[in-house]
């Protein structure tokens, strides 16, 4: 799986997949045909796949066959409530990506040559979001299976990871998500990476805050961070809260959490080596809602488990992959026992 490093896990096992034009999207789904094994699934869960960057939805096969395969060994084992349930993994491309791409340099960063990098790639998640949001609605009639689809997990890598992280604030339907050396605050992360091109609309004597708002970072799309992804939902261009916060905040803080994440499941994992999203980045707000997770807000019944790996870059390692499936699995698991607890 990984970008920057070779894999030593062995070839994913054998899982059916098919494409299917949905609204327009051309999806590979992966673990169609399983459903009907060792019984036919009474409920499904659909497992959205977010790519990277320059790469496209056939990128995400060799998890998809690795997660779907693991649930449906989990499955056939005889474990309590798991027969009930069954997992297809779907993959499409984000937009000017693969099958729809119109615009090579949109994909490129601003030492490219693409000097509306931040805007461009703000567009390419939002769009994999909403995209993703839209198939969800409709998943059902395409996939023609006789169980329910009622369940959703997303899994993001790099721009896909992005693209998750706004996915799990903004619907309801998207209760777990493993989110791969992908970014929380689209802010920090464009700010930083405005430092280091060196662009003319850097500041240092002000730390960069005048960048928000220029010509590379224009008003409409501070507007949108504030909107639509998690740390400007939270606190909008403002610092992330790191001191105890007194019930007036907590109160606040909270009401937001609860219309965004209540109840849901957060895998994140991360690169100590990554330059290109660097964890530094994410950390504070990582902090935060760890720590909301763990203490103040425990009664939203959010899990948040952060995991940092050690000599990684901005690579999917073999220990993420092993980590997200396990993930996964779990999440389905815990499902499978709610599903038998209402019957």
């Amino acid at each position: 799986m990984s970008s920057t490093a070779e894999s030593t896990l062995p070839p994913p096992p054998a899982v059916s997949m098919k494409t299917i034009p949905m609204a327009g999207l051309l999806v590979d789904v992966y673990g169609l045909e399983e459903l009907s094994s060792p019984c036919p699934a009474a409920r499904v869960t659909c497992l959205w796949l977010h790519h990277p960057r320059l790469q496209t939805k056939e990128t995400m096969g060799d998890f998809a066959r690795r997660a779907v395969s693991a649930w449906n060994e989990r499955r056939g084992s005889g474990a309590a409530g798991a027969a009930e349930r069954g997992v297809v993994a779907l993959a499409f491309d984000q937009r000017n990506h693969g099958s729809r791409e119109v615009f090579p340099l949109a994909n490129e960063s601003w030492r490219a040559g693409n000097e509306r990098h931040a805007v461009d790639m703000m567009g390419a998640i939002r769009g994999m979001a909403e995209d993703t949001r839209g198939l969800i609605d409709v998943v059902g009639g395409y996939l023609g299976v006789e169980g329910e689809v009622d369940g959703h997990f997303v899994l993001g890598w790099s721009l896909g990871g992005h693209s998750a992280w706004q996915l799990m604030f903004s619907d309801e339907r998207v209760t777990a998500g493993v989110l791969i050396i992908g970014c929380p605050d689209y802010m920090a992360l464009m700010s930083g990476r405005a430092q280091r091109s060196k662009l003319s609309t850097y500041n240092a004597e002000d730390g960069g805050a005048s960048f928000l708002g220029s010509e590379h970072f224009p008003k409409d799309l501070v507007a949108l961070c504030r909107r639509a992804d998690p740390k400007g939902i939270l606190f909008g261009t403002g610092p992330i809260s790191t001191a105890a916060l007194d019930e007036k905040q907590r109160a606040e803080l909270g009401a937001v959490l609860d219309a965004r994440v209540k109840g849901k499941r957060f895998l994140v994992c991360s690169g100590a080596d990554d330059r290109l999203v660097p964890y530094r980045v994410s950390e504070p707000f990582l902090k935060f809602f760890t720590d909301a997770a763990g203490g103040w807000y425990k009664t939203g019944g959010v899990t948040v488990e952060n995991k940092v790996y050690e000599g990684v870059g901005h690579a999917f390692s073999d220990g993420m992959v092993a980590d997200a499936v396990r993930f996964v699995v779990d999440a389905l698991s815990e499902g499978s026992r709610e599903d038998k607890s209402k019957i």
